[in-house]
């Protein structure tokens, strides 16, 4: 079980683009700190696992260079450090070039590091296939890696199998890990959920079951996932059905299987 800190699109370039003026009123450091804190303490509840994450900036869409995205990401990950969490992630990436920077920031450090890029079956938004981009984060570094965000559960495992079989001729072993939507995307494009017409406030009709979650936690785990999550859409009765699918495998049910 991991505990994620809210970190998501918190590098300073982010929390200052578009006219967000959170960099400047309270900054990158207060926030970062502010949310390991919070996860640590809720991780305290369970005993889960603690992790800081780093996302796509603004620095790299516009540019800037490997100096400057890097400096970013250097930003947080200090706090992630500073506050001892139980190890990174870089997640929400459409680039893999980027990815690697991200990953090669995170290993500077001695924590452990999954990574994950929001790209389907197709590969990133460079045309860099799924399984090119998986041997490439594995080779910066990356001890984890996967997909998350932008599709569905089961489109998700379709890419998962390009980058295991990539992973596999390149004879590469990271472990593996998944984090797709909850909505059903089926007939989305390179970038995924975003290019929907429903997108952002009309998915409700595509949302999964929890017989769907039941499903995907299964075939996710016959691939060999072994960091299943979500993103998007995920409420906690899709996590609790992911669980109490795994219930052999992990050695318990989730709590709150008993309402049921």
């Amino acid at each position: 079980d991991v505990m994620q800190a809210f970190t998501f699109y918190a590098s300073e370039d982010k929390l200052v683009n578009r006219g967000n003026k959170a960099g400047q009123k309270i900054g990158v450091e207060a926030i970062n700190r502010e949310a390991a804190k919070l996860a640590k303490e809720v991780a305290n509840e369970g005993g889960a696992l603690t992790l800081g994450g780093l996302s796509q900036c603004p620095s790299y869409l516009t540019g800037l260079g490997e100096t400057k995205v890097k400096e970013e990401f250097r930003k947080q990950v200090k706090v992630f450090v500073d506050e001892d969490l139980d190890f990174l992630l870089c997640e929400y990436f459409e680039h893999v070039e980027e990815i690697e920077w991200a990953i090669q920031v995170c290993k500077e450090t001695n924590k452990a590091v999954a990574a994950n890029m929001c790209i389907g079956p197709d590969g990133d938004m460079h045309g860099v296939s799924a399984a090119e981009c998986a041997i490439r984060m594995a080779r910066a570094g990356a001890d984890v890696v996967g997909i998350n965000c932008h599709f569905d559960p089961f489109v998700c495992l379709e890419a998962m199998k390009k980058m295991k079989a990539g992973l596999d001729a390149a004879g590469l072993k990271p472990y593996l890990m998944v984090q797709p939507l909850a909505f059903h995307t089926p007939d989305a494009g390179r970038q995924g959920f975003i290019d929907l017409p429903e997108f952002p406030f009309a998915l409700e009709g595509r949302i999964c079951t929890r017989w769907d979650m039941h499903r995907f936690a299964r075939e996710a785990w016959e691939i060999g996932v072994r960091y299943i999550g979500g993103c998007c859409g995920f409420e906690p009765y899709h996590i609790r059905a992911v669980a109490e699918e795994l219930a052999e495998e992990r050695g318990k049910k989730p709590e709150g299987s008993e309402k049921h």
